[in-house]
């Protein structure tokens, strides 16, 4: 067994995570004094729309992206975004930003009485379509990655994008299957309330 397995705080260095591909992204800045990182926020993700794999994902978010390699990416162009993690079809791991820091993948949002949840959530991209369902991969790497996360963060809410901005994201959608979440992640009930009702 591995150091990190017998010392769950020898997973993480500076907030970032051994067990993950780290690809650092200039997309961050610091959190604001004192806060309490609790939130886990879900998004799905695919570049171009519906094609998986190619290494655009990773692009965008390091400021990589060829706008000229599909037509599509004309519509995002010059966009400027990150996440912490990025679980691939096959549920490969990718870090982009330190825990520690803030990521920018929530834009305008609100979660229980708090606005612009960047402040202090993590957010996490599962590679796949919005409403689509995801691999057993993808979600055997999400349920090693938050208790995880738990252990290190005073972690309280997994919710997912379409929860913290109502009627502007809708990601991941209906195809994330939040019971098997609840169930394999021997996290509280009281962490997965957020698709039961709009934050």
């Amino acid at each position: 067994m591995s150091s990190a397995g017998t010392n769950p705080a020898a997973a993480w260095q500076q907030g970032w995570y051994a067990f993950a591909r780290r690809c650092a992204s200039p997309n961050f800045g610091l959190r604001p004094a004192g806060t309490a990182i609790d939130l886990v926020v879900l998004h799905s993700i695919s570049l171009p729309p519906g094609q998986f794999g190619g290494g655009f994902v990773q692009q965008l978010f390091t400021n990589q992206l060829d706008w000229n390699a599909h037509p599509y990416f004309q519509q995002i162009k010059g966009l400027q975004v990150s996440a912490h993690f990025f679980i691939q079809r096959g549920g490969e791991l990718w870090q982009f930003v330190s825990c520690d820091a803030r990521a920018w993948h929530a834009g305008q949002s609100h979660h229980l009485g708090r606005d612009n949840c960047n402040d202090f959530s993590v957010g996490i991209e599962l590679e796949g379509l919005e409403g689509g369902l995801f691999e057993p991969a993808q979600y055997d790497t999400l349920m090693a990655l938050l208790p995880a996360l738990a252990q290190h963060y005073p972690l309280r809410h997994i919710a997912g994008h379409e929860h913290i901005a109502p009627g502007r994201k809708a990601d991941p959608g209906a195809g994330l299957d939040w019971a098997l979440l609840q169930r394999a992640s021997g996290l509280p009930a009281s962490c997965f309330t957020a698709h039961l009702h709009k934050a």
